[in-house]
């Protein structure tokens, strides 16, 4: 089953609580975490690993807390997906240079790797903006009838940007 982790929907929990709030300053993990009833401890570490990989800002002090390091528009879910959960993939080799027992007679890594980028590409399309104005996905995707001899039906992403 294709599905992020938990640490990856608290991400974007605190990424859209912290852009539906840009003109109130920052605000700190505990905040956050009592917002959404997730224990701080994880909270703060995933703010941690955010702000690590540029997502986030953080200050000290009186007025410190927690900010995005730039605009919601510009952050991507996939941005905050891979930021926390690694690469989006959908079969145990990742890449032509994971070392498979069945590499040579595979016959279905191709497919599914166009598939695993159709994903990506859905979601590095919609942005935590998106997430706070509450938008529909711009991004839709079609199954295209293929004859019995292509194999897996055709799926296509097309941007509405």
């Amino acid at each position: 089953m294709l599905r992020m982790s938990k640490k990856a929907e608290y991400a974007l929990m605190a990424l859209k609580d912290l852009a539906s709030r840009q003109e109130t300053g920052a605000a700190s993990a505990r905040e956050i975490a009592e917002r959404y009833e997730i224990p701080l401890e994880l909270m703060a570490k995933v703010l941690q690993r955010l702000t690590r990989q540029r997502l986030l800002t953080s200050h000290h002090g009186t007025r410190g807390g927690y900010h995005l390091a730039r605009s919601a528009s510009r952050i991507s879910v996939a941005d905050v997906i891979e930021a926390i959960d690694g690469p989006v993939t959908v079969t145990v080799c990742s890449s032509l240079a994971d070392d498979c027992d069945q590499h040579d007679t595979c016959n279905i890594r191709e497919p599914l790797w166009r598939i695993r980028d159709q994903i990506v590409r859905a979601l590095t399309a919609y942005s935590i903006q998106a997430l706070v104005s509450d938008e529909s996905p711009t991004v839709s995707i079609s199954m295209g009838r293929r004859s019995p001899d292509q194999g897996l039906p055709l799926v296509q992403v097309e941007s509405g940007h």
